[in-house]
This record gives C-alpha cells, sequence and structure tokens, in this order.
C-alpha cells in the first residue's frame, strides 16, 4: 500500500470533491506515466486530454499466454 499514490484524474489539484470522483490510486510507476503523457505531448507536438489513457485505441489485450498450459504440461508426460 505505501506503493500506492493518489493522483488527480484532471489534473487539477484544487479540484479535490468530497465523493473522491476527480482521484485514483496509482502505483509509482503509473501515476509516472500518467504525468509523463503531458512532457511527451509536448516534445511530439501531440495532445493528451486529462483521464483519457493514449493507449486506449490500441485495444483491449486479450492473449494469453498460459491459456493451454495444462494441456502443454500433459504433452510432456
Amino acid at each position: 500500500l505505501r506503493e500506492l499514490t493518489v493522483h488527480h484524474i484532471d489534473h487539477d489539484h484544487t479540484n479535490n470533491p468530497e465523493d473522491g470522483s476527480n482521484w485514483e490510486l496509482l502505483c509509482l510507476y503509473c501515476h509516472d506515466h500518467e504525468h509523463s503523457k503531458y512532457t511527451e505531448a509536448d516534445q511530439y507536438g501531440t495532445t493528451v486530454i486529462a483521464g483519457e489513457d493514449a493507449q486506449k485505441d490500441v485495444g483491449e489485450a486479450k492473449y494469453n499466454p498460459f491459456a493451454d498450459l495444462k494441456a502443454m504440461m500433459n504433452k510432456k508426460k
């Protein structure tokens, strides 16, 4: 739990609603990634919308390398 940080979804540190709807708990690495997106956007001339993931157009990961693990293990017997 000590590795978790509170992140303001809209990046406005003065927007602190009582229901916590502008906050999310992120690990240190994810929090750093959220803020580095803006640095990279400035560097490469792209835009980032607060609260949206730059990779959302890539889609959801569906590959499971362990899907047939039991069958693969049984083959070796």
